[in-house]
């Protein structure tokens, strides 16, 4: 067999691969489940070569080691979401923070990173290069498809709650904060999205989109007096009615929180919430 027949054969070959992928309605795949569905006379080490044929050919994209998308130029295949590529990358793992925020019309900004949450430390790929794939603030990206995503770490207590599946479109489901959840988080973790300003910015204009008694149950069971000092005196700032918030203004708290953890420690001081307003200050 000549070498242009042999590149056919590899190519005929693939396109079978392909085409029982597609069939299967896996749209993102591990090796193993090529490896799975492989059509009979093909052998593990044949799968993985094809694999590399799939993807020199820009049919699939190679995420990770052993991960792979499919793309809208395989055989019965459709481009992924970035967010099915995000919590597959890692899980488990739910899309939040600013990109939740988008997802659910809290903000017009569109999100140059994709932020999800997970349960456990990332150990991205620049992580293993210094220096390489890092955001605007020195955070490690993990770069794949062309698109850059990023990963929160949070304890596993506070990943099991506020957290919905949605569907994308008829062949994609993925886990997104729900807007409650989305909110408390901007609290909860001011820093890694710049600081307390943009949590106050999406109260004032959410309006009826949020669940006042849903958000106030998702800080108490949160578990951090810090974060629902924050948010109950944030709330109250805005209007909220003061029976509402009673139940997080009564949490014992045996010191001053900074309402912006990433300013220093100075300002007005208000004894019902054990809050320091430290907004006009200047960053550390």
């Amino acid at each position: 067999m000549d070498r242009r027949s042999t590149a056919e054969y590899g190519v005929s070959r693939a396109t079978a691969l392909a085409s029982s992928l597609a069939e299967a309605g896996l749209r993102i795949f591990t090796t193993q489940d090529a490896v799975k569905l492989r059509p009979g006379d093909f052998s593990p080490t044949t799968v993985r070569y094809l694999l590399k044929v799939l993807t020199d050919a820009g049919w699939i994209i190679r995420l990770s080691r052993d991960l792979y998308a499919g793309t809208g130029r395989l055989p019965g295949g459709v481009d992924v979401p970035p967010f099915a590529i995000a919590t597959s990358l890692v899980s488990p793992s739910a899309v939040a923070l600013f990109s939740a925020l988008a997802h659910h019309g809290l903000t017009d900004q569109i999100p140059r990173v994709i932020t999800a949450i997970a349960p456990r430390k990332v150990v991205v790929p620049s992580m293993r290069k210094p220096g390489q794939a890092t955001g605007r603030r020195g955070h490690h990206l993990w770069h794949a498809a062309g698109l850059d995503f990023r990963y929160v770490t949070i304890l596993p207590k506070r990943f099991d709650f506020g957290i919905e599946q949605v569907w994308l479109d008829e062949g994609f489901r993925v886990p997104v904060t729900d807007r409650e959840r989305t909110v408390l988080d901007l609290f909860a973790l001011p820093r890694v999205v710049g600081g307390l300003s943009e949590g106050l910015a999406v109260l004032e204009r959410a309006g009826d989109d949020i669940e006042l008694k849903k958000l106030v149950g998702y800080a108490l069971r949160y578990g951090s007096v810090a974060v629902a000092k924050r948010l109950g005196w944030s709330l109250e700032q805005i209007g909220v009615a003061r029976s509402l918030l009673v139940p997080l203004a009564e949490l014992p708290a045996s010191h001053f929180t900074a309402l912006d953890p990433g300013r220093v420690r100075r300002g007005p001081r208000d004894r019902r919430w054990m809050i320091i307003d430290n907004r006009a200050e200047d960053r550390v």
